[in-house]
């Protein structure tokens, strides 16, 4: 007879290893954690341990050859294809190197060293927001808005609003911005604004992924900064700073290459801590 809630008989108990690591920030208690689950873990129990643990995303890697693994990403409310700073802690946790990484079917190159880790996100293209970008300045309430363009890279899509104005006193309607972002079928809702030519600011609103705003987020970092660059011409090389207004400051490194006016690679990465480790028995 199993117990309650276990997919294992009474007298079984599963050792999970895991790892909490801290990404975009080289100081704990900051950036965008991450539970990174060492252990082989029954598919049943993977979204039950992401509910558990109620982070923004909690990862199950297997190795599945030299510097290969596969990966499943869980929210507490949904599994999703990709995202960006999983991806980074993840080849963090597994050592240093160059890892090729396969979710759900998407395959990019992240490569960890001491300090954090940095991604390629395949196949970056954004495009005109179309019927989209009125309800999200709508949903945002912003001025002088610039530009409101879909950006996808690695599979993610995001719907990315540039404006001149302050975002530090943005405080969306969940329900407006999961309108907006299931227009333009994008998994969040962006708004970044030029600093100086080196360095953004930006806000994350991903009420469809069952998170109201993302303290630093990897899989939009590249399409951030493809927008920026196209509104403002900013450096191929930026910084952008997330997560201050909900008190976890986050630094994200980004670089966005392009030809004739054509993107051609997209990169992020950041810096990574340990903030905790043990086992779950179950």
């Amino acid at each position: 007879m199993a117990r309650l809630g276990s997919p294992w008989p009474d007298d079984v108990t599963i050792e999970l290893r895991y790892r909490v690591v801290d990404v975009f920030s080289d100081v704990p208690l900051a950036g965008n954690a991450v539970c990174v689950v060492l252990d082989p873990c029954p598919e049943p129990v993977m979204a039950a341990i992401a509910r558990e643990v109620n982070l923004s995303e909690t990862t199950f890697p297997t190795v599945t050859g030299e510097n290969r693994y596969e990966m499943r990403i869980f929210t507490p409310t949904t599994e999703l294809p990709f995202a960006g700073h999983p991806s980074l802690g993840t080849a963090w946790v597994l050592g240093p190197g160059s890892w090729e990484q396969t979710t759900d079917g998407t395959t990019v190159l992240v490569v960890a060293d001491a300090a954090g880790a940095t991604m390629s996100q395949p196949d970056p293209s954004f495009h005109d927001a179309g019927a989209a970008g009125p309800a999200a300045v709508k949903a945002l309430d912003l001025p002088d808005v610039r530009a409101v363009r879909v950006g996808e890279a690695g599979g993610m899509r995001h719907l990315v609003v540039a404006t001149d104005a302050a975002l530090n006193r943005l405080d969306p309607d969940p329900v407006a911005v999961a309108a907006a972002s299931r227009r333009a079928g994008a998994t969040t809702l962006v708004a970044v604004r030029r600093l100086d030519d080196h360095t953004l600011h930006a806000r994350v609103f991903a009420p469809r992924a069952g998170v109201a705003e993302d303290p630093g987020t990897g899989s939009a970092a590249g399409p951030a900064a493809m927008v920026a660059r196209e509104t403002w011409r900013t450096a191929e090389d930026v910084s952008i700073l997330q997560g201050a207004e909900i008190g976890r400051p986050s630094t994200l490194f980004a670089r966005a290459d392009a030809r004739d006016g054509e993107l051609e690679r997209v990169a992020v990465g950041g810096h990574a801590v340990v903030v905790a480790r043990g086992e779950f028995r179950l």
